[in-house]
């Protein structure tokens, strides 16, 4: 087995700061514990560079820096960040699991050769996470306690850094606990960094006694060091090693995405919130691709400034849109999300951005290609382009169906069953069978049939082609009996005409129902 841990180390601050685009974060800004006496948490490079650092007093910062921004922090937003981050990370491997307050744990064996070992897999998340919004660090162990050592304390693990070629027979490996380098590995380790919920009391007993690294606990006997400090901290150095098992509740996704997003200070300008967008598509790609899904629907909330929002009675602005097809590269998905904010007036600054999946289905993976330029990104196409741009009602694909009425042989692309107001706006658009064996079709269909009265009796109309009988709808109410022809009128259109039967073979009225090229 190998572990990965990815650190989030700036995750208090980043809940909030991964909104804010490059351009912007001159402006010093922190996050402050709260409460009475309130601390600095974490601040970002411009706070930083004024003199700010964590644990310093909210009164120093203000003199050191009186322009900066501050934020209480929000154990709630960093939860949720985090299980969006895990959320993301099962693109990689099913095997994802949480370890609060700031690191996601994944067992990545199976899936080196699948991204080309360990450095370019690291690579891949490494980058991935920064298209989140957020610094990570990685390290690698045979078990889950020693990668989020390793990861707390700025190293980067042991573990096979390849897969073993196809042409190798596959070698056992040795078990943690008995591989000297691995040990050597964990011995310079500080025990401050071995978990968050052990006892503070024992951690600094040790310390007193000079006993700060793993190393230096392991030299100890194990019976006296259970005796003093307890065998919860025996039972960690164990799982560390590999000597015990180390069970780590498997991460389950969310059946719906559901990302919200924060933003530093309120935006008045549509333009603006793009970067912000980006974070949560990125977000929205990595949790379809981790369940083989692609998204049909999305609908985007834009939250106001409550004083602002309350007066103009719009707590919020929803837009809600649809893809012709199910979709998960995100070059798409933005591209879609930037035409349809261009759409939107917003009545008030907006404070916070949600986007959330409304319709998803199976989509499956991309075929790889033999050459490397074969990855290239996936055009957007025209019909998610001009929908987001006209409104959704403006562009209707139509595909066939499987019915005999002619009008009702077709469906919006949407899914959208047949309809009058359907039938206007796409034109009520035919097509030739291209068997033929098949009777014929118009190429333009009318959205309702129109009656031809006495005209064809009055003038030499040639019937060219018929009849073809259609007899169908009985069950639904719409039941229709024609007998089709395609004729010929004196001007030299060809038409496709009807004769209704329902009332009677010798007393039908005749239609005219499509127009031939």
């Amino acid at each position: 087995m190998l572990w990965t841990c990815l650190l989030l180390p700036s995750l208090p601050l980043e809940v909030f700061a991964r909104a804010q685009a490059p351009a912007d974060a001159a402006q010093p800004f922190a996050v402050t514990t709260g409460g009475r006496t309130p601390r600095v948490v974490a601040a970002n490079a411009a706070a930083a560079a004024a003199g700010v650092h964590a644990g310093q007093p909210v009164s120093a910062t203000l003199a050191l820096a009186p322009g900066i921004a501050l934020r209480e922090r929000d154990p709630n937003a960093q939860a949720a960040a985090l299980a969006a981050v895990a959320a993301w990370a099962m693109q990689f491997t099913p095997t994802v699991s949480l370890a609060p307050p700031d690191a996601v744990l994944a067992e990545i064996a199976g899936s080196l050769r699948l991204f080309g070992g360990r450095s370019r897999l690291a690579a891949h998340v490494i980058r991935g996470t920064r298209d989140l919004g957020y610094t990570a660090a990685m390290a690698f162990a045979p078990t889950p306690t020693a990668a989020l050592l390793f990861a707390r304390a700025g190293a980067i693990g042991v573990g096979r850094d390849e897969p073993p070629s196809p042409r190798q027979a596959p070698r056992a490996a040795a078990a943690p606990g008995a591989d000297p380098g691995f040990a050597a590995a964990l011995a310079p380790l500080p025990l401050a960094h071995l978990d968050l919920d052990l006892d503070a009391a024992a951690l600094a007993m040790l310390e007193a006694a000079g006993i700060t690294t793993f190393g230096q606990a392991l030299a100890l006997p194990r019976d006296a060091l259970a005796r003093r400090v307890g065998a919860k901290f025996v039972a960690a150095l164990d799982r560390a090693q590999g000597l015990a098992a180390d069970p780590r509740p498997p991460f389950v996704p969310p059946p719906r995405y559901e990302g919200r997003l924060e933003l530093p200070a309120a935006v008045d300008s549509v333009e603006a919130l793009a970067f912000a967008v980006n974070r949560l598509v990125f977000e929205l790609a990595g949790w379809l691709l981790g369940r083989g899904l692609g998204v049909g629907a999305m609908s985007l909330t834009l939250a106001h400034e409550r004083q602002v929002a309350i007066r103009a009675g719009t707590p919020e602005t929803r837009v809600r849109f649809a893809l012709a097809a199910p979709a998960r590269e995100p070059a798409h998905l933005i591209a879609v999300l930037r035409e349809r904010l261009a759409r939107v007036a917003l009545p008030a600054p907006v404070v916070a951005i949600a986007l959330a999946s409304e319709e998803t289905a199976p989509l499956a993976g991309r075929n790889l290609g033999l050459l490397p330029g074969d990855a290239a990104a996936a055009a957007v196409p025209l019909l998610d382009r001009l929908r987001a741009r006209l409104g959704e009602a403006a562009v209707i694909r139509v595909l066939p169906h499987a019915e005999h009425r002619p009008e009702r042989a077709w469906t919006g692309g949407g899914g959208q069953d047949f309809s009058p107001a359907l039938a206007r706006a796409a034109g009520a658009a035919g097509s030739a069978p291209s068997d033929p064996a098949l009777p014929p079709r118009p190429l333009w269909l009318l959205a309702e049939p129109e009656p031809l009265g006495p005209v064809v009796e009055a003038r030499p109309w040639v019937l060219k082609d018929g009849p073809e009988r259609i007899e169908s709808g009985w069950w639904d109410g719409a039941d229709v009996r024609r007998d089709y022809f395609v004729a010929e009128n004196p001007r030299g259109e060809t038409l496709w005409i009807y004769r209704d039967h329902r009332r009677g073979i010798d007393d039908g009225e005749w239609f005219l129902h499509g127009v031939f090229a």
